[in-house]
C-alpha cells in the first residue's frame, strides 16, 4: 500500500511517497512554489512516482497540508500543517515535546503531549522578522550566499544588536550597520540571534523533554546552535527537516487507509 503526503508551503512544495506496509520512504522531492500550485504539486508527485518506479494509480491515498493544501483538489484529504508536523517529528523523534518550525514566510512552535498529540501551538505568519525571509534579506544585502551564512556567523566576535521588531526597519538597521563598517559576520550573527530570540519568546520555558527543529531554516548551518542558546535547551534537527510536514501527511494518509480498510468505505 503506497501513500503520499504533500506539503504546499508558502515558498516550496514538498512531497513524500511512503510504503505504508513496510514503513519505507520510496521517494521524496521539493519544488519551488508558483502560481499554478495544483499543477506544480501534481508534476512533483508524478516525477517522484516515476523515479520510484510507481504508477500514479498505485497511490492508495494522498493527504495534503500547508498553506496551499486547499488548492490540491486531487488529494483525498487535507490536514493542518500543525498536525502533520507533529506526526512527522514524533515518528522520527518520539521523545519530542516541543517542535520549532521555521519556514520561508512563517514560524511555528508546537507543544506536544507525551503521546505526541498537540496540546498547544503558536504561529508567526504576519512578520517576516522571525522567518527565513529575514535570512534571505541579510544574504541579499551582504551578498553572501544563504548557505554560507552560518559559516560567517560562526566567526563573529561581537554579534550586532538588531533591535527592530519589523523586518522593514531591521533592513534599515542592517544598511546602517554596513555603512558604519560593522563586520559582515557580526551582522549575520546578529540576525540569526534576533530570529532565535523571537522563537524563544514564542516557545516560553522549555521544561524537560526534547526540542526538535524543522523547516527549511533548520538546514542553514549555525541556526540550531543559535536556537540552543536562545531557548536554553538541546535542539535536534529532524531528518529531512524541510520535508517533515510532507512526511507527516504521508504517515497520516497511511493511518487513514488502515482505518478505512477496517470499517469499509472511503472518506
Amino acid at each position: 500500500m503506497i501513500c503520499a503526503g504533500i506539503d504546499a508551503g508558502s515558498r516550496t512544495i514538498k512531497a513524500v511517497l511512503l510504503d505504508a506496509e513496510r514503513m519505507v520512504v520510496l521517494g521524496e522531492g521539493v519544488v519551488d512554489q508558483g502560481i499554478e500550485q495544483k499543477r506544480l504539486a501534481r508534476l512533483l508527485l508524478e516525477r517522484i512516482a516515476e523515479e520510484s518506479g510507481i504508477g500514479m494509480d498505485d497511490i492508495a491515498y494522498t493527504v495534503a497540508t500547508g498553506y496551499g493544501r486547499g488548492m490540491l483538489d486531487f488529494a483525498d484529504k487535507t490536514i493542518t500543517e500543525i498536525t502533520c508536523h507533529a506526526a512527522g517529528v514524533t515518528y522520527h523523534l518520539p521523545e519530542t515535546s516541543v517542535i520549532i518550525d521555521i519556514g520561508g514566510q512563517d514560524s511555528k512552535v508546537i507543544h506536544l503531549e507525551a503521546d505526541g498529540t498537540v496540546y498547544d501551538f503558536s504561529m508567526n505568519d504576519r512578520c517576516a522578522a522571525g522567518t527565513g525571509r529575514f535570512l534571505e534579506l541579510v544574504a541579499n544585502r551582504t551578498e553572501v550566499p544563504i548557505e554560507r551564512l552560518g559559516e560567517l556567523a560562526s566567526k563573529s566576535r561581537s554579534p550586532a544588536a538588531i533591535s527592530s521588531m519589523c523586518v522593514v526597519f531591521a533592513e534599515t538597521e542592517i544598511v546602517g550597520l554596513m555603512a558604519e563598517g560593522v563586520e559582515t559576520s557580526d551582522i549575520i550573527a546578529g540576525v540569526q540571534f534576533s530570529i532565535a530570540e523571537r522563537i524563544a519568546a514564542m516557545s516560553g520555558p522549555v521544561n524537560g523533554g526534547g526540542v526538535t527543529f524543522t523547516g527549511g531554516v533548520a538546514m542553514i548551518p549555525g541556526m540550531r546552535e543559535t536556537l540552543e542558546d536562545a531557548v536554553g535547551a538541546e535542539v535536534r534537527v529532524c531528518s529531512s527537516p524541510q520535508k517533515t510536514g510532507a512526511m507527516g501527511a504521508a504517515l497520516l494518509a497511511a493511518r487513514r487507509v488502515r482505518n478505512i480498510n477496517k470499517i469499509g468505505g472511503r472518506n
